[in-house]
Order: structure tokens, then sequence, then C-alpha cells
């Protein structure tokens, strides 16, 4: 019997953890969450979980030990995926709370605030997604599905590298992909059967 891959998820203080463990264990595959760097050279995936701001994200990273570990996991050619602060630190920079310092910079741009002129934010609740690629990741889920969103932030129109896109003020990108990094600008633990489906996907790329 092939043994179970090791997928590691990333504690660093910003939430959401448990829940997408528990996503994982409802589909069968254990995920080890993580609070030092020193499993990651050692697993076959990395999970990069998080609600809350930008830049105090990557402070914890930082100071983890996470920042050096997942670069270099990376080059491995294993997959990583970043669901919600997850998704946006994976981008240069944000204008959030005027933060200066910078992400992990895997996608090139900006992550801005949403400003349209009586726009509800932060914008919370299920949106339907287009997909703009084929991508294995979202392979079976029917494009134009609805997935639930919690966040204030967002990548501006349709990235270069985006698979997948949502509207909400304005067009924005939902979804990236490129080469082993994932990105996921919404909650798949909450999005029901389209969420677990998008996850049981990642697990295939292992």
């Amino acid at each position: 019997m092939k043994p179970q891959p090791e997928i590691v998820e990333l504690d660093f203080g910003m939430g959401n953890i448990r829940s997408l463990q528990k996503a994982f264990e409802h589909l069968g595959h254990k995920v080890e969450v993580i609070r030092t760097p020193e499993p990651v050279s050692k697993a076959d995936a990395i999970v990069i979980p998080g609600d809350g701001a930008f830049g105090q994200a990557m402070e914890n990273i930082r100071a983890a030990g996470f920042y050096e570990a997942v670069m270099d996991f990376i080059k491995s050619g294993k997959p990583v995926l970043g669901v919600c602060i997850g998704f946006q630190i994976l981008f240069e920079s944000s204008e959030e709370f005027d933060y200066n310092g910078s992400g992990f910079g895997l996608f090139r741009g900006k992550i801005n605030k949403f400003n349209s002129v009586g726009l509800l934010v932060p914008h919370i609740g299920w949106n339907n997604v287009e997909w703009t690629k084929n991508s294995r990741l979202t392979q079976g889920i029917e494009n134009g599905s609805y997935f639930y969103f919690v966040h204030s932030f967002r990548c501006d129109e349709q990235h270069e590298w985006a698979t997948g896109i949502s509207s909400y003020g304005g067009t924005f990108t939902a979804v990236v992909e490129k080469d082993n990094v994932y990105g996921l600008q919404f909650h798949p633990e909450k999005s029901h059967k389209n969420g677990l489906k998008l996850l049981e996907n990642f697990t295939g790329l292992i």
C-alpha cells in the first residue's frame, strides 16, 4: 500500500488552521500542523492558511523561520497551497495598513483594498468563480461554481497567472497557479462540496 503523503500546515498564529486541517481529515488525509520549520523539508506538500493582516502574517512567518523553509521547499517542485491571507502573501506586497514590507513575491503585483463607492467591506459570503484556464486543481468543478469568501483586500483584475476570477465591485483574482504554487482567495474548507473537491484535487498533485 502506498503511504499517505506528508502534508504540513503552517501555524504562524493567523487563524483558520484547525478548520482546514479538519477538511483534509474529512477527505481521509492526515495533516500535521507545525510551529517550527524543521518538518517542512521532509513534507510532500505545504498548506499556508491564515486570517488577518498581510504584514502581521509575514512578520510571524519570518519570526518562526518559515520564510526560508518555504522558499527552499518550492524549489523542490512539490506543491504549495496558500489560502486567504496565505493566498495574498504569495504576492509581492500589500497596501494593507500601509505595510512597507514584502510578501513571498512568487506572483507579481500588489494586494489592494476594495474601494468601490457603496461597497460593503469586508466581502463576506458566497460568490461564483469563473475558470480562466484548465487546471488539475479545479478539475471536476463546474465553471461558475460558488465558494465562500471573507476578505477586505484582493488582487485587482485578472492576474497573468490566474486560473479563477470572481467579481465584487469589479473583477478580482480568486485562484492563482504557477508551476507548483497555488493560491485561493476564498476558503475551500467553508465551501462545501466544491471546496472539498478542490482540496482533494490538491492532494492528487502530490
